[in-house]
C-alpha cells in the first residue's frame, strides 16, 4: 500500500511533528512501504528519503499566529494544475492521512465526497491529531467559554466527520475527539498511538565535565549551580508562565544556587526575556533555537534537570529526550505527559510555582531517589524508541487500509480495541 501524508506543523529544522514523520519515513523504508509526505517551505522542491520515501515541499506563506511556521491554505491547491492536485492524481494513494485542524481538514472533506475536479479517487482518510482545538483557541483567541463553544462545535461539524479514523497521541488529546463523537450515527475508530525517542542519539554519552562547565559559565553560576534546562518553543500554548514563576521562587533560596537555561525560541521570546529579567534577574539564561540535535542532546546530558511547564502538553517528545539522557524530569501532573511520566519515574506536580518549585528542590534533596527514579525512566523510553513507535504507526495505516477493502465488523472491533 502507499500512504499519503499532510501537515502544516512543519519546521525544516526542529518540531515533534517534524520529528516523527522523519521516524515514520525511516521506518517505511525498513518495511519497504511507500509513503509520501505534504509539507509547506519557503519553496517547492522534492526531496527522496530512501528507496520508498519522497517529501513534496511547497511554496506557502506563512502562518497568520506564528511566523515561524508556514501554511498551506488548501484553496491554492486543489484546483486542476495545482500542486495537491497534481500530488494527488499521479501518486493515488491508498490511505492519506492529514495532520491539521485547520486547513487540510477540509481537503478531506472533498476528498470523502469525491468533490475534488478531475479526481476520481477515494483513499481511506485518517486524521493525525497531535494537539488539542480548544487548547489552541484558549491560546491564541480566548479562554472564555465562546471559545469552548466554538472549539466543540468546529471539532463535530468541521473535524471529526470528515475522516475515516482517528489517530491521535495520547488519552489527553482523545478526549477531545470522543466528546465530538457522541451522538454519530457513522462509527469513526479513534487509536491512540504515542510518539517515540530517538535513544540512539539521546544519553548520557554526552556528558562531557567541558561541556558542562561552559554551560555553567553561560548561566553566570558556579560549581554550586543547579542547573534547570527548559527546551521547547517559546510560544503562547507552551505556559510559559509557570516557568517565570518557577524560578522566581528558586531565585530567593539561600540552600542553592538555581539557574534556568532557556533553549528555544518563538513568538514570546522577548516577552520571556522581558519577564525573566523583572522577577528572576540574573538567573535565567537564553540559549537560543538549537538547531542541531547533537548540539541538543548535549544540552540534556550537562544539565541537572528539566522543567516542563505545559499541563494541556499533547504528548512531549522534550521530556522523553530528557529521560533518555538520564535527566531528572519535574513536569505537570496532568495532560499528554502522563502518558509515559508518573511519581516513579518523574517528579510530577500540581502546575504551579510553588509546587513546581518543590519538585525541584525534592530533586536535588535525595540523590538516592533520584537515582531510582531515573532508572524507572530509562525503563520506560526504552519501550518508546522511535522505530517501535513509527512501526507502531505503519502497522495501524495497514490495518485502517483493510478496512477499507470489505473488513468485516469483527475486525473493526478488533481494531477499536486496540485504541488505548
Amino acid at each position: 500500500m502507499k500512504t499519503l501524508h499532510l501537515t502544516n506543523a512543519w519546521h525544516p529544522s526542529s518540531g515533534g511533528i517534524a520529528t516523527f514523520y522523519r521516524a515514520l519515513i525511516a521506518a517505511a523504508n525498513e518495511r519497504q512501504h511507500l509513503i509520501r509526505l505534504v509539507v509547506p517551505a519557503e519553496r517547492t522542491w522534492i526531496e527522496e528519503v530512501g528507496r520508498f520515501g519522497r517529501i513534496y515541499h511547497l511554496e506557502a506563506p506563512r502562518a497568520p499566529f506564528n511566523r515561524n511556521y508556514r501554511v498551506l491554505w488548501f484553496h491554492r491547491h486543489l484546483l486542476p494544475n495545482t500542486a495537491i492536485h497534481k500530488i494527488l492524481a499521479s501518486e493515488r494513494p491508498d490511505l492519506v492521512e492529514v495532520c491539521d485542524k485547520y486547513s487540510l481538514n477540509h481537503l478531506a472533506g472533498l476528498l470523502h465526497r469525491q468533490w475534488i475536479p478531475g479526481l476520481r479517487i477515494r483513499p481511506k482518510l485518517v486524521a493525525l491529531s497531535c494537539e488539542r482545538m480548544d487548547d489552541n483557541v484558549a491560546a491564541y483567541v480566548t479562554r472564555g467559554q465562546i471559545g469552548k463553544w466554538f472549539s466543540r462545535k468546529y471539532m463535530k461539524y468541521c473535524y471529526f466527520r470528515r475522516f475515516d479514523h482517528h489517530i491521535t497521541v495520547s488519552d489527553y488529546t482523545a478526549a477531545e475527539l470522543r466528546l465530538a463523537a457522541r451522538g454519530e450515527r457513522l462509527d469513526r475508530g479513534i487509536s491512540v498511538r504515542p510518539m517515540g525517542v530517538d535513544l540512539n542519539r539521546f544519553s548520557i554519552a554526552h556528558r562531557s565535565p567541558a561541556a558542562r562547565r561552559e554551560l555553567i559559565k553561560k548561566v553566570g553560576g558556579d560549581d554550586n549551580t543547579v542547573l534547570l534546562l527548559y527546551a521547547g518553543r517559546l510560544v503562547p500554548e507552551k505556559n510559559l508562565e509557570l516557568l517565570v514563576g518557577t524560578i522566581a521562587e528558586l531565585a530567593g533560596d539561600r540552600q542553592r544556587d538555581y539557574r534556568l537555561l532557556i533553549a528555544g525560541d518563538g513568538n514570546r521570546a522577548a516577552w520571556m526575556r522581558r519577564r525573566c529579567e523583572q522577577y528572576a534577574p540574573g538567573h535565567v539564561a537564553f540559549h537560543g533555537h538549537v538547531a542541531s540535535r547533537q548540539d541538543l542532546a548535549a544540552l540534556y546530558a550537562n544539565s541537572d534537570m528539566f522543567v516542563h511547564p505545559n499541563p494541556r502538553e499533547p504528548f512531549g517528545i522534550a521530556p522523553l529526550e530528557a529521560m533518555a539522557s538520564r535527566l531528572p524530569l519535574v513536569l505537570p501532573n496532568v495532560g499528554g505527559v502522563t502518558t509515559y511520566a508518573n511519581s516513579n519515574n518523574a517528579w510530577i506536580a500540581d502546575p504551579t510555582p510553588s509546587r513546581f518549585a518543590a519538585g525541584v528542590r525534592a530533586v536535588v534533596s535525595d540523590p538516592v531517589d533520584r537515582e531510582a527514579r531515573v532508572q524507572a525512566a530509562l525503563s520506560t523510553v526504552a519501550a518508546l524508541s522511535w522505530p517501535s513507535a513509527a512501526s507502531s504507526f505503519l502497522e495501524l495505516y495497514e490495518r485502517i487500509h483493510t478496512l477499507a477493502n470489505g473488513a468485516t465488523v469483527e475486525t473493526i472491533s478488533e481494531l477499536r480495541s486496540q485504541a488505548t
